[in-house]
Protein backbone atom coordinates (compact mmCIF):
# COMPACT_ATOMS: atom_id res chain seq x y z
CA UNK A 1 0.00 0.00 0.00
CA UNK A 2 2.93 2.35 0.67
CA UNK A 3 4.01 1.88 -2.95
CA UNK A 4 0.58 3.02 -4.14
CA UNK A 5 0.56 6.01 -1.78
CA UNK A 6 3.99 7.11 -2.98
CA UNK A 7 2.91 6.76 -6.62
CA UNK A 8 -0.22 8.88 -5.98
CA UNK A 9 1.83 11.64 -4.34
CA UNK A 10 4.70 11.57 -6.87
CA UNK A 11 2.28 11.96 -9.77
CA UNK A 12 -0.12 14.30 -7.93
CA UNK A 13 -3.06 12.08 -8.87
CA UNK A 14 -5.35 13.20 -6.05
CA UNK A 15 -6.14 16.57 -4.51
CA UNK A 16 -7.36 16.65 -0.88
CA UNK A 17 -11.14 16.87 -0.66
CA UNK A 18 -11.85 15.10 -3.96
CA UNK A 19 -14.53 12.47 -4.46
CA UNK A 20 -12.82 9.50 -6.07
CA UNK A 21 -14.97 7.04 -7.97
CA UNK A 22 -13.37 3.62 -8.38
CA UNK A 23 -14.21 1.47 -11.38
CA UNK A 24 -14.93 -1.88 -9.71
CA UNK A 25 -15.66 -5.02 -11.71
CA UNK A 26 -15.43 -7.43 -8.77
CA UNK A 27 -12.07 -8.85 -9.89
CA UNK A 28 -9.00 -8.98 -7.67
CA UNK A 29 -7.40 -5.80 -9.08
CA UNK A 30 -10.37 -3.47 -8.69
CA UNK A 31 -11.42 -4.93 -5.32
CA UNK A 32 -7.87 -4.35 -4.08
CA UNK A 33 -7.89 -0.77 -5.40
CA UNK A 34 -11.14 0.22 -3.72
CA UNK A 35 -9.89 -1.34 -0.46
CA UNK A 36 -6.54 0.51 -0.68
CA UNK A 37 -8.10 3.92 -1.43
CA UNK A 38 -10.69 3.44 1.31
CA UNK A 39 -7.87 2.62 3.74
CA UNK A 40 -6.04 5.79 2.66
CA UNK A 41 -9.12 8.02 2.76
CA UNK A 42 -8.13 9.91 5.91
CA UNK A 43 -4.50 10.41 4.88
CA UNK A 44 -5.50 11.59 1.41
CA UNK A 45 -8.62 13.42 2.66
CA UNK A 46 -10.89 11.87 0.04
CA UNK A 47 -14.32 10.32 -0.27
CA UNK A 48 -14.33 6.94 -2.05
CA UNK A 49 -17.27 5.78 -4.18
CA UNK A 50 -17.39 2.43 -5.99
CA UNK A 51 -18.74 2.42 -9.56
CA UNK A 52 -19.72 -0.95 -11.03
CA UNK A 53 -20.71 -1.23 -14.69
CA UNK A 54 -22.41 -4.47 -15.77
CA UNK A 55 -21.71 -4.79 -19.50
CA UNK A 56 -24.48 -7.34 -20.11
CA UNK A 57 -22.10 -9.76 -21.83
CA UNK A 58 -22.33 -12.75 -19.48
CA UNK A 59 -25.23 -14.34 -17.60
CA UNK A 60 -23.44 -14.06 -14.26
CA UNK A 61 -22.67 -10.33 -14.64
CA UNK A 62 -25.77 -9.24 -12.69
CA UNK A 63 -24.74 -11.40 -9.75
CA UNK A 64 -21.22 -9.99 -9.91
CA UNK A 65 -22.55 -6.41 -9.82
CA UNK A 66 -24.62 -7.29 -6.74
CA UNK A 67 -21.50 -8.88 -5.22
CA UNK A 68 -19.56 -5.63 -5.68
CA UNK A 69 -22.27 -3.56 -4.01
CA UNK A 70 -22.50 -5.98 -1.07
CA UNK A 71 -18.74 -6.22 -0.49
CA UNK A 72 -18.26 -2.47 -0.76
CA UNK A 73 -21.04 -2.01 1.76
CA UNK A 74 -19.16 -4.32 4.13
CA UNK A 75 -16.05 -2.14 3.68
CA UNK A 76 -18.07 0.99 4.39
CA UNK A 77 -17.83 2.21 0.79
CA UNK A 78 -20.82 3.69 -1.02
CA UNK A 79 -21.42 1.88 -4.34
CA UNK A 80 -23.43 2.50 -7.51
CA UNK A 81 -24.14 -0.10 -10.18
CA UNK A 82 -25.09 0.47 -13.80
CA UNK A 83 -26.01 -1.87 -16.65
CA UNK A 84 -25.29 -1.40 -20.36
CA UNK A 85 -25.98 -3.70 -23.31
CA UNK A 86 -22.51 -4.03 -24.86
CA UNK A 87 -23.55 -6.71 -27.42
CA UNK A 88 -26.31 -4.44 -28.71
CA UNK A 89 -23.94 -1.44 -28.85
CA UNK A 90 -21.38 -3.53 -30.75
CA UNK A 91 -23.99 -4.50 -33.35
CA UNK A 92 -25.40 -0.98 -33.73
CA UNK A 93 -21.99 0.67 -34.10
CA UNK A 94 -20.39 -2.21 -36.00
CA UNK A 95 -17.47 -2.41 -33.56
CA UNK A 96 -15.90 -5.21 -31.56
CA UNK A 97 -17.45 -6.32 -28.28
CA UNK A 98 -14.33 -5.05 -26.46
CA UNK A 99 -14.70 -1.59 -28.01
CA UNK A 100 -18.43 -1.41 -27.32
CA UNK A 101 -17.93 -2.40 -23.67
CA UNK A 102 -15.21 0.22 -23.25
CA UNK A 103 -17.25 2.98 -24.89
CA UNK A 104 -20.31 2.11 -22.81
CA UNK A 105 -18.28 2.02 -19.60
CA UNK A 106 -16.68 5.39 -20.25
CA UNK A 107 -20.09 6.76 -21.17
CA UNK A 108 -21.24 5.90 -17.64
CA UNK A 109 -18.12 7.48 -16.13
CA UNK A 110 -18.56 10.70 -18.12
CA UNK A 111 -22.20 10.97 -17.06
CA UNK A 112 -21.06 10.84 -13.43
CA UNK A 113 -18.69 13.75 -14.06
CA UNK A 114 -21.47 15.77 -15.70
CA UNK A 115 -23.82 15.08 -12.78
CA UNK A 116 -21.07 16.11 -10.33
CA UNK A 117 -21.18 12.75 -8.51
CA UNK A 118 -17.39 12.25 -8.60
CA UNK A 119 -14.34 14.38 -9.35
CA UNK A 120 -12.13 11.59 -10.69
CA UNK A 121 -12.37 7.91 -11.60
CA UNK A 122 -9.62 5.57 -10.39
CA UNK A 123 -8.93 2.63 -12.70
CA UNK A 124 -7.19 -0.58 -11.60
CA UNK A 125 -4.63 -0.88 -14.40
CA UNK A 126 -1.35 -2.32 -13.07
CA UNK A 127 2.12 -3.09 -14.44
CA UNK A 128 1.07 -6.15 -16.42
CA UNK A 129 -1.78 -4.17 -18.00
CA UNK A 130 0.75 -1.50 -18.94
CA UNK A 131 3.06 -4.03 -20.59
CA UNK A 132 0.13 -5.54 -22.50
CA UNK A 133 -1.01 -2.11 -23.69
CA UNK A 134 2.45 -1.21 -24.98
CA UNK A 135 2.72 -4.50 -26.87
CA UNK A 136 -0.82 -4.18 -28.26
CA UNK A 137 0.01 -0.72 -29.62
CA UNK A 138 3.25 -1.94 -31.19
CA UNK A 139 1.58 -4.99 -32.75
CA UNK A 140 -1.20 -2.81 -34.13
CA UNK A 141 1.29 -0.50 -35.83
CA UNK A 142 1.24 2.61 -33.66
CA UNK A 143 4.05 5.14 -33.62
CA UNK A 144 6.19 6.18 -30.67
CA UNK A 145 3.21 7.75 -28.88
CA UNK A 146 1.61 4.32 -28.57
CA UNK A 147 4.78 2.77 -27.17
CA UNK A 148 4.62 5.09 -24.15
CA UNK A 149 1.65 3.11 -22.85
CA UNK A 150 -0.89 4.48 -20.40
CA UNK A 151 -0.26 7.66 -18.41
CA UNK A 152 -0.86 7.80 -14.65
CA UNK A 153 -3.49 10.47 -15.32
CA UNK A 154 -5.63 11.11 -18.39
CA UNK A 155 -7.76 14.13 -19.25
CA UNK A 156 -7.58 15.35 -15.65
CA UNK A 157 -10.34 12.89 -14.73
CA UNK A 158 -9.00 9.34 -14.93
CA UNK A 159 -6.20 8.15 -12.65
CA UNK A 160 -4.31 4.84 -12.39
CA UNK A 161 -2.90 4.50 -8.86
CA UNK A 162 -1.75 0.87 -9.42
CA UNK A 163 0.23 1.51 -12.59
CA UNK A 164 3.53 0.99 -10.77
CA UNK A 165 2.27 -2.07 -8.85
CA UNK A 166 2.81 -5.64 -10.03
CA UNK A 167 0.10 -8.27 -10.25
CA UNK A 168 2.01 -10.31 -7.64
CA UNK A 169 1.93 -7.39 -5.19
CA UNK A 170 -1.82 -6.99 -5.75
CA UNK A 171 -2.53 -10.67 -5.10
CA UNK A 172 -0.37 -10.56 -1.98
CA UNK A 173 -2.37 -7.57 -0.70
CA UNK A 174 -5.64 -9.37 -1.47
CA UNK A 175 -4.50 -12.42 0.49
CA UNK A 176 -3.19 -10.45 3.47
CA UNK A 177 -6.42 -8.47 3.80
CA UNK A 178 -8.81 -11.37 3.05
CA UNK A 179 -10.46 -9.50 0.20
CA UNK A 180 -13.15 -11.46 -1.61
CA UNK A 181 -13.30 -11.20 -5.39
CA UNK A 182 -14.82 -12.92 -8.41
CA UNK A 183 -13.13 -14.35 -11.48
CA UNK A 184 -14.45 -13.18 -14.83
CA UNK A 185 -14.86 -16.24 -17.06
CA UNK A 186 -14.49 -14.06 -20.17
CA UNK A 187 -10.85 -13.48 -19.18
CA UNK A 188 -10.17 -17.05 -20.34
CA UNK A 189 -11.58 -16.43 -23.81
CA UNK A 190 -8.49 -16.08 -25.99
CA UNK A 191 -10.53 -14.91 -28.96
CA UNK A 192 -10.16 -11.46 -27.37
CA UNK A 193 -6.84 -9.94 -28.44
CA UNK A 194 -5.77 -8.81 -24.99
CA UNK A 195 -6.62 -12.17 -23.43
CA UNK A 196 -4.57 -13.96 -26.09
CA UNK A 197 -1.63 -11.68 -25.33
CA UNK A 198 -2.04 -12.09 -21.57
CA UNK A 199 -2.72 -15.83 -21.46
CA UNK A 200 -0.58 -17.11 -24.31
CA UNK A 201 2.06 -14.72 -25.62
CA UNK A 202 3.43 -13.09 -22.45
CA UNK A 203 3.71 -16.38 -20.47
CA UNK A 204 5.75 -17.84 -23.33
CA UNK A 205 8.07 -14.82 -23.32
CA UNK A 206 8.36 -14.95 -19.52
CA UNK A 207 9.54 -18.57 -19.73
CA UNK A 208 12.64 -17.21 -21.47
CA UNK A 209 12.87 -13.72 -19.96
CA UNK A 210 11.18 -13.72 -16.50
CA UNK A 211 11.48 -9.95 -16.00
CA UNK A 212 9.93 -9.04 -19.33
CA UNK A 213 6.93 -7.15 -17.84
CA UNK A 214 9.19 -4.84 -15.84
CA UNK A 215 11.45 -4.34 -18.85
CA UNK A 216 8.56 -3.42 -21.15
CA UNK A 217 7.17 -0.97 -18.58
CA UNK A 218 10.62 0.61 -18.13
CA UNK A 219 10.89 0.96 -21.93
CA UNK A 220 7.49 2.68 -21.99
CA UNK A 221 8.65 5.07 -19.26
CA UNK A 222 11.75 6.02 -21.25
CA UNK A 223 9.62 6.60 -24.36
CA UNK A 224 7.23 8.76 -22.30
CA UNK A 225 10.07 11.00 -21.07
CA UNK A 226 11.41 11.53 -24.59
CA UNK A 227 7.92 12.05 -26.01
CA UNK A 228 7.02 14.65 -23.38
CA UNK A 229 10.21 16.59 -24.08
CA UNK A 230 9.74 16.57 -27.86
CA UNK A 231 6.11 17.65 -27.49
CA UNK A 232 7.18 20.54 -25.26
CA UNK A 233 9.32 21.85 -28.14
CA UNK A 234 6.51 21.83 -30.71
CA UNK A 235 4.81 25.08 -31.64
CA UNK A 236 1.47 24.84 -33.43
CA UNK A 237 -0.03 28.28 -32.83
CA UNK A 238 -1.15 28.61 -36.46
CA UNK A 239 -3.56 25.65 -36.24
CA UNK A 240 -7.15 26.97 -36.44
CA UNK A 241 -9.78 25.20 -34.35
CA UNK A 242 -13.55 25.31 -34.80
CA UNK A 243 -15.19 22.89 -32.38
CA UNK A 244 -14.74 19.41 -33.89
CA UNK A 245 -12.52 20.41 -36.76
CA UNK A 246 -9.05 21.87 -37.16
CA UNK A 247 -7.08 23.45 -40.01
CA UNK A 248 -3.35 22.72 -40.15
CA UNK A 249 -1.39 25.08 -42.44
CA UNK A 250 0.13 23.16 -45.33
CA UNK A 251 3.37 25.02 -44.61
CA UNK A 252 3.72 22.89 -41.45
CA UNK A 253 4.25 19.81 -43.59
CA UNK A 254 7.80 20.88 -44.44
CA UNK A 255 8.67 20.02 -40.83
CA UNK A 256 10.50 16.74 -40.14
CA UNK A 257 8.12 13.75 -40.04
CA UNK A 258 8.59 13.32 -36.28
CA UNK A 259 7.31 16.87 -35.69
CA UNK A 260 4.36 16.99 -38.08
CA UNK A 261 3.22 13.52 -36.96
CA UNK A 262 3.05 14.74 -33.36
CA UNK A 263 1.18 17.87 -34.43
CA UNK A 264 -1.38 15.68 -36.22
CA UNK A 265 -1.83 13.50 -33.12
CA UNK A 266 -2.22 16.57 -30.90
CA UNK A 267 -4.78 18.10 -33.26
CA UNK A 268 -6.80 14.87 -33.36
CA UNK A 269 -6.99 14.82 -29.57
CA UNK A 270 -8.05 18.46 -29.50
CA UNK A 271 -11.03 17.77 -31.78
CA UNK A 272 -12.21 14.92 -29.58
CA UNK A 273 -10.46 11.87 -31.06
CA UNK A 274 -8.97 10.06 -28.07
CA UNK A 275 -8.19 6.74 -29.75
CA UNK A 276 -4.64 6.05 -30.89
CA UNK A 277 -4.16 6.27 -34.65
CA UNK A 278 -1.96 3.74 -36.36
CA UNK A 279 1.20 4.97 -38.04
CA UNK A 280 -0.20 4.12 -41.48
CA UNK A 281 -3.05 6.58 -40.95
CA UNK A 282 -0.68 9.38 -39.99
CA UNK A 283 1.30 8.64 -43.16
CA UNK A 284 -1.93 8.87 -45.21
CA UNK A 285 -2.63 12.33 -43.78
CA UNK A 286 0.90 13.48 -44.55
CA UNK A 287 0.67 12.13 -48.10
CA UNK A 288 -2.64 13.91 -48.65
CA UNK A 289 -1.06 17.21 -47.62
CA UNK A 290 2.13 16.88 -49.65
CA UNK A 291 1.24 14.83 -52.71
CA UNK A 292 -2.45 15.09 -53.64
CA UNK A 293 -4.26 17.97 -55.30
CA UNK A 294 -6.58 20.48 -53.67
CA UNK A 295 -10.06 19.19 -52.76
CA UNK A 296 -9.02 15.58 -52.20
CA UNK A 297 -10.15 13.92 -48.99
CA UNK A 298 -9.70 10.62 -47.19
CA UNK A 299 -11.84 8.84 -44.63
CA UNK A 300 -10.02 7.58 -41.53
CA UNK A 301 -10.93 5.50 -38.47
CA UNK A 302 -12.89 6.93 -35.54
CA UNK A 303 -15.14 9.09 -37.77
CA UNK A 304 -12.33 11.34 -38.98
CA UNK A 305 -12.15 12.90 -42.44
CA UNK A 306 -9.01 14.63 -43.73
CA UNK A 307 -9.41 17.22 -46.51
CA UNK A 308 -6.85 19.19 -48.47
CA UNK A 309 -8.39 22.59 -49.11
CA UNK A 310 -6.41 25.53 -50.41
CA UNK A 311 -3.71 26.47 -47.85
CA UNK A 312 -4.80 24.01 -45.16
CA UNK A 313 -5.09 20.34 -44.29
CA UNK A 314 -8.38 20.07 -42.42
CA UNK A 315 -9.22 17.29 -39.98
CA UNK A 316 -12.90 16.87 -39.17
CA UNK A 317 -14.57 14.78 -36.50
CA UNK A 318 -17.61 13.60 -38.48
CA UNK A 319 -19.85 13.75 -35.42
CA UNK A 320 -20.10 17.39 -36.46
CA UNK A 321 -22.33 16.47 -39.42
CA UNK A 322 -25.70 18.10 -39.23
CA UNK A 323 -29.37 17.65 -40.14
CA UNK A 324 -31.59 19.31 -42.71
CA UNK A 325 -32.48 22.96 -42.21
CA UNK A 326 -35.37 25.12 -43.38
CA UNK A 327 -36.69 28.44 -42.00
CA UNK A 328 -38.94 31.35 -42.96
CA UNK A 329 -37.39 34.60 -44.23
CA UNK A 330 -38.02 36.87 -41.26
CA UNK A 331 -36.22 39.25 -38.92
CA UNK A 332 -34.68 37.82 -35.79
CA UNK A 333 -32.27 35.05 -34.82
CA UNK A 334 -32.60 31.81 -36.77
CA UNK A 335 -30.88 28.72 -35.38
CA UNK A 336 -28.73 26.92 -37.93
CA UNK A 337 -27.79 23.30 -37.13
CA UNK A 338 -25.71 22.11 -35.46
CA UNK A 339 -25.03 25.20 -33.31
CA UNK A 340 -24.76 28.39 -35.35
CA UNK A 341 -27.20 31.21 -35.85
CA UNK A 342 -28.33 33.50 -38.64
CA UNK A 343 -29.22 37.06 -37.58
CA UNK A 344 -31.62 38.97 -39.85
CA UNK A 345 -32.22 42.68 -39.13
CA UNK A 346 -34.09 45.53 -40.78
CA UNK A 347 -31.56 48.34 -41.39
CA UNK A 348 -31.43 51.88 -42.77
CA UNK A 349 -27.65 52.06 -42.89
CA UNK A 350 -26.57 50.10 -45.97
CA UNK A 351 -22.88 49.99 -45.08
CA UNK A 352 -21.85 46.36 -45.37
CA UNK A 353 -19.83 44.97 -42.46
CA UNK A 354 -17.58 41.94 -42.34
CA UNK A 355 -19.63 38.73 -42.11
CA UNK A 356 -22.85 40.43 -43.21
CA UNK A 357 -24.72 41.06 -46.45
CA UNK A 358 -27.58 43.48 -47.19
CA UNK A 359 -30.43 42.81 -49.61
CA UNK A 360 -33.79 44.23 -50.68
CA UNK A 361 -36.33 41.86 -49.11
CA UNK A 362 -39.08 43.30 -51.32
CA UNK A 363 -37.45 41.67 -54.36
CA UNK A 364 -37.42 38.20 -52.78
CA UNK A 365 -40.41 35.93 -53.59
CA UNK A 366 -42.64 35.37 -50.58
CA UNK A 367 -42.22 31.63 -51.03
CA UNK A 368 -38.43 31.81 -50.55
CA UNK A 369 -36.98 29.92 -47.58
CA UNK A 370 -33.69 29.71 -45.74
CA UNK A 371 -32.15 26.29 -46.25
CA UNK A 372 -28.87 24.53 -47.06
CA UNK A 373 -27.77 24.29 -50.69
CA UNK A 374 -29.21 21.63 -52.99
CA UNK A 375 -28.19 20.00 -56.24
CA UNK A 376 -29.16 22.26 -59.17
CA UNK A 377 -29.00 25.56 -57.26
CA UNK A 378 -28.06 28.59 -59.41
CA UNK A 379 -26.95 32.07 -58.39
CA UNK A 380 -26.89 35.39 -60.26
CA UNK A 381 -23.65 37.07 -59.26
CA UNK A 382 -23.65 40.64 -58.04
CA UNK A 383 -22.99 42.64 -61.17
CA UNK A 384 -24.50 40.02 -63.47
CA UNK A 385 -23.84 36.53 -64.79
CA UNK A 386 -25.53 33.32 -63.61
CA UNK A 387 -23.51 30.38 -62.28
CA UNK A 388 -24.18 27.13 -60.55
CA UNK A 389 -24.03 27.79 -56.82
CA UNK A 390 -21.41 25.04 -56.45
CA UNK A 391 -19.12 26.79 -58.97
CA UNK A 392 -19.70 30.15 -57.33
CA UNK A 393 -18.66 28.82 -53.91
CA UNK A 394 -15.57 27.21 -55.43
CA UNK A 395 -14.65 30.56 -56.99
CA UNK A 396 -15.04 32.15 -53.55
CA UNK A 397 -12.67 29.48 -52.14
CA UNK A 398 -15.23 28.22 -49.65
CA UNK A 399 -13.93 24.88 -48.26
CA UNK A 400 -15.88 21.89 -49.54
CA UNK A 401 -16.82 20.70 -46.04
CA UNK A 402 -18.52 24.05 -45.33
CA UNK A 403 -20.46 24.45 -48.56
CA UNK A 404 -23.30 22.16 -47.50
CA UNK A 405 -23.83 24.00 -44.21
CA UNK A 406 -24.06 27.64 -45.34
CA UNK A 407 -27.66 28.98 -45.23
CA UNK A 408 -29.01 30.24 -48.53
CA UNK A 409 -32.23 32.13 -49.17
CA UNK A 410 -33.79 30.41 -52.16
CA UNK A 411 -36.99 29.91 -54.06
CA UNK A 412 -36.90 26.61 -55.89
CA UNK A 413 -33.35 26.33 -57.22
CA UNK A 414 -32.79 30.07 -57.52
CA UNK A 415 -30.60 31.42 -54.73
CA UNK A 416 -30.97 35.07 -53.74
CA UNK A 417 -28.68 35.28 -50.71
CA UNK A 418 -25.67 33.23 -49.63
CA UNK A 419 -25.40 34.07 -45.92
CA UNK A 420 -22.14 35.70 -44.90
CA UNK A 421 -20.83 35.73 -48.49
CA UNK A 422 -22.85 37.44 -51.22
CA UNK A 423 -26.29 38.49 -52.54
CA UNK A 424 -27.77 37.91 -55.97
CA UNK A 425 -27.77 40.84 -58.35
CA UNK A 426 -31.55 40.40 -58.41
CA UNK A 427 -31.97 41.58 -54.79
CA UNK A 428 -29.47 44.43 -54.66
CA UNK A 429 -30.54 47.51 -52.72
CA UNK A 430 -31.69 50.45 -54.89
CA UNK A 431 -33.49 53.57 -53.70
CA UNK A 432 -35.33 52.04 -50.72
CA UNK A 433 -35.57 53.36 -47.14
CA UNK A 434 -34.90 50.01 -45.46
CA UNK A 435 -33.40 46.62 -46.26
CA UNK A 436 -32.51 43.35 -44.55
CA UNK A 437 -29.04 42.76 -43.12
CA UNK A 438 -27.96 39.12 -42.71
CA UNK A 439 -25.14 38.16 -40.34
CA UNK A 440 -23.59 34.72 -40.43
CA UNK A 441 -20.12 33.39 -39.65
CA UNK A 442 -19.03 31.00 -42.39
Amino acid sequence: MQNVLNFIKENKLIVPGERIGVGVSGGSDSMALVHILHSLRDELDIDVIAICVDHGIREESRDEANFVVEKCKEMGVRAYKFRIDAPKLAKEKNVSLETAAREGRYGVFNSLFKKDVVDKIALAHHMSDQAETILMHIFRGSGVSGARGMDPERDGHFIRPLLNTSKQEIMQYVSQNSIDYVSDSSNDDNSFSRNYLRNVIIPQIESKWPNVVGSIVAFGGAVREDEDYINSQIFDDAVIYDEKEAKIPLSYFVYPPSIISRIIIKVLKNIGIKCDFERKHILLIRSLATELENGKKISLPFNVVAIKEYDYLTLVNKEKETVEFCAENRCGEILVPPNKKLVVKRVKDFTQKSGSVIFDYRKVPKTAKWRFRQEGDVFTKFGGGTKKLKSFLIDKKIPQRKRDFIPVLADGNEVFVVAGIEISDKVKVENVPTAFSVEFEV
